[in-house]
């Protein structure tokens, strides 16, 4: 194929490393948005200086996400997104375990992995072939539920 263009070497040194194109510039975006409001409350990189717990960080995000799940889109007081505070939250402790600043307080190991994948996917099937005739409504956020 005469037609071709040579290929630039540059390409094969950057094939090789990390593709961070492809985290979606909206990411790093609404985590800045998270990150200075903590940098407000609490001062900018204050869990290199500090340290931290993962228990303290897995709690946060996890009472986020919860408020996301259930319908609130940002916090009431701050207007931060929920999403974008885990995205903190969980920045925060990948960035302390580098640094060596993270505390690692998380319960004894359980083989939840095993669970997970395992034991409890194992019975979807059955589940799914009992109730395969079954056709509820599934509700979501954008359902009215009815006032009894």
């Amino acid at each position: 194929m005469a037609d071709e263009k040579p290929s630039n070497p540059k390409k094969a040194f950057g094939d090789a490393k990390l593709p961070m194109f492809l985290v979606p510039d909206v990411v790093p975006a609404y985590a800045s948005l998270a990150f200075l409001e903590g940098a407000l409350k609490y001062g900018q990189y204050n869990w290199r200086a500090a340290g931290v717990t993962v228990s303290t960080y897995i709690s946060a995000a996890e009472r986020h996400m919860a408020k996301f799940k259930n319908g609130e889109w940002a916090d009431q007081k701050t207007g931060v997104p929920h999403l974008a505070s885990v995205l903190a939250c969980v920045g925060i402790i990948l960035d302390a375990h580098h640094l060596g600043k993270l505390t690692d307080d998380r319960p004894p190991f359980s083989p939840m992995a095993s669970i997970i994948e395992d034991e409890l996917a194992s019975k979807m099937p059955k589940l799914k072939e009992m109730f395969k005739d079954y056709n509820p409504k599934q509700w979501t956020i954008n359902d009215e539920i009815p006032n009894e």
